[in-house]
């Protein structure tokens, strides 16, 4: 009878058993990764425009800490316009720009409002899905370039206008 008695325990070990070979126990086994949203798009030139308008955070190397950047709609063309304000400045830096023709976010940089004293020129980087931009930012009177990350941290909401600080 001792006999009979351990069969129901070692059916119920054997339905434990499976448990603890499937999918979900296999801890260091690769996970696929999560696929592109549908509205991702696969490169800058399928990006729209809005995209662009938020705040971001700006990384120029060799420049001590960060930048925040804004970007709005322009009001006389297709493309953004904003600031550029950085930690300890007295006044934020005047930005306008688009996505070029060979898809490449093209910014200029004004720190008095009249002349361009930077350009940056930045793509994509691929799955960023337009979060999170590489490039070249370079100061007009050098033609040295610098690299510079500029990733989103914001998307504006229902601010489609730039600020008019000064």
């Amino acid at each position: 009878m001792s006999g009979m008695r351990c069969v129901p325990w070692l059916a119920i070990l054997a339905v434990a058993c499976v448990g603890c070979t499937g999918p979900a126990a296999q801890v260091g086994a690769p996970r696929p990764s999560a696929p592109m949203p549908a509205e991702c798009p696969p490169d800058t030139q399928s990006l729209p425009l809005e995209a662009l308008f938020g705040r971001w955070e700006l990384r120029i190397d060799g420049q001590p800490g960060t930048a925040i950047v804004d970007m709005a709609r322009h009001p006389d063309y297709a493309g953004v316009r904003g600031t550029v304000t950085r930690e300890g400045s007295t006044a934020p830096s005047q930005i306008a720009g688009d996505i070029d023709d060979e898809g490449l976010l093209s910014i200029d940089q004004s720190d008095d409002g009249h002349s361009i004293n930077a350009v940056w020129s930045g793509s994509m980087q691929p799955g960023s899905c337009g979060k999170v931009f590489e490039g070249t930012w370079r100061k007009a009177a050098d033609e040295r370039g610098t690299p510079f990350v500029l990733r989103k941290l914001s998307s504006a909401r229902g601010n489609t206008t730039p600020s008019t600080r000064q």
